[in-house]
């Protein structure tokens, strides 16, 4: 219908809608003149008035055509949304209380476009005014610039000579610098060099002191070495002269008598030097045993050895600084010890005890000596013992002990020269009765040792029967 131009009344009533929805256009979306959008109300006002439609159809019936029938039936519906007014009423104020809602919401969003198309007013006066001040502002601003650019100029030019000029001198600088490090690089280099000789002359120092030490070393052994050769060689020729008395004693018709520890004179004159070595044990063996007896000695001033045989005790007591000297009888022996710088005397040791003053002796040791003895010697050799030692004199005797049965099945009865074996309880009976005091008895080289067999015996009865194989007593002078 809105192409067909043929019926004038029908294209005039046309434009008139589109003139009364241009005006309320105008009135509820007017654009500004800052291009500001509103929001459009047409929407609003169409559901508007469809809502106020709805509510002037309530209790209204719908046409129909006319006659008795149809009329009675749009009687009827009459009267019965009449008689449902009651129940729809509530409904109904609802509505139009929506719809006034909805017209209130409507003014608000009209006043809201009409204060935004004034605020669109306002800032496009405001835009007009800018832009005049922009205006009024670039100009200087464009002059400003044009001179800050010539000035740009003139110091990029500046700069690039200045920059020029740094250059050089930092090359200068550099040049310089260079020079220094060479010079302090070959200072560097000449010190390393001097400390390198130094050290080098140090390391030289030291190895020459070491080699020094080495040679003062190797020189003490070796005069060590040829000391003990000396040594050996003295002591084989001690040994061969003794061998030598020993055929020429063999030989000869008269026989002088030997002394009460000598064996008796149809004894055969065995090589006793070699017997000690074989069935006692090397010096060094004894010397270590006897190392036991030195804080008994430690403060005498003066101490007797009495049968010292090959000195291991008197070498022992010399080494820590206790003045001994030692009485033997076997010449051959005296002349080795004598030859280790020892003081031996060749003597019986009942003579020389009875030569003795009295109280001149701080210590007297007597090792494996009194198993020799006839049993009443035992007696007398520590009745003279006590005579002849000082107040405070230590008298230490040392003998196979046989409460050890070993001793008998393997070293009492290998010399020939054991009269009889010194009990220990015996041996301190013997020191009680001649007054000496504190006695200390030690038992030592236990039996288990050389017979590892008895380790199969009960603990009890081999500590009982076949325990140390030797025992020593000490005893002191009561101090008067």
């Amino acid at each position: 219908m809105a192409g067909d131009n043929s019926d004038p009344k029908l294209s005039e009533l046309t434009a008139l809608l589109d003139e009364v929805r241009a005006r309320v256009r105008q009135r509820h979306t007017q654009a500004s003149p800052s291009h500001l959008t509103v929001p459009d109300l047409l929407p609003i006002l169409h559901a508007r008035d469809a809502a106020y439609g709805k509510i002037a159809a309530i209790g209204s019936v719908n046409p129909r055509p006319g006659g008795p029938i149809n009329t009675f039936i749009q009687a009827a519906k009459r009267l019965l949304a009449r008689s449902l007014h009651w129940l729809v009423r509530e409904q109904v104020e609802f509505n139009r209380a929506g719809v006034t809602a909805v017209e209130a919401i409507l003014s608000a969003l009209e006043e809201n476009n009409r204060a935004l198309n004034e605020l669109a007013a306002r800032c496009s006066a405001v835009d007009a005014k800018i832009d005049a001040a922009l205006r009024d502002t670039i100009d200087p601003v464009q002059r400003d610039f044009n001179d800050i650019r010539a000035h740009w100029i003139a110091w990029r030019s500046e700069w690039a000579r200045k920059l020029e000029l740094n250059e050089i001198q930092f090359l200068r600088g550099l040049a310089d610098q260079q020079t220094a490090f060479t010079h302090r690089a070959t200072l560097m280099e000449s010190n390393y060099r001097d400390l390198l000789q130094a050290q080098l002359r140090a390391q030289h120092a030291d190895f020459e002191g070491a080699l020094t030490r080495s040679a003062a070393e190797i020189q003490q052994r070796l005069w060590t070495d040829l000391e003990r050769a000396r040594t050996e060689f003295q002591t084989s020729v001690h040994e061969e002269l003794r061998v030598l008395r020993q055929k020429a004693w063999m030989y000869s018709p008269a026989a002088q008598p030997a002394p009460t520890t000598q064996p008796p004179p149809d004894f055969p004159n065995l090589d006793w030097w070699r017997f000690a070595g074989k069935f006692r044990g090397p010096e060094s063996y004894v010397r270590q045993n006897h190392e036991f007896y030195l804080s008994f000695f430690r403060d005498c001033r003066t101490v007797a050895d009495l049968g010292c045989g090959r000195g291991e005790f008197l070498s022992l007591l010399k080494d820590n600084g206790i003045p001994a000297r030692g009485v033997e009888l076997s010449p051959e022996l005296v002349a080795y010890c004598r030859t280790r710088g020892l003081d031996v005397e060749q003597a019986d040791l009942f003579a020389w005890l009875l030569a003795q003053p009295q109280r001149s002796v701080d210590g007297i040791f007597c090792s494996q000596v009194v198993e020799h003895l006839p049993p009443a010697r035992v007696w007398e050799l520590v009745r003279l013992a006590h005579d002849k030692l000082a107040p405070g004199g230590v008298l230490a005797i040392e003998t196979p002990n046989p409460e050890s049965l070993a001793i008998f099945a393997s070293h009492f009865f290998l010399d020939p020269t054991h009269t009889r074996p010194v009990p220990p309880a015996l041996l301190e009976f013997y020191f009680e009765e001649n007054g000496f005091a504190d006695l200390v008895t030690r038992r030592f080289a236990p039996a288990i040792e050389s017979m590892p067999e008895l380790a199969a015996l009960d603990p009890t009865l081999r500590d009982r029967f076949f325990g140390a194989l030797d025992y020593a007593i000490i005893g002191r002078q009561r101090a008067r």
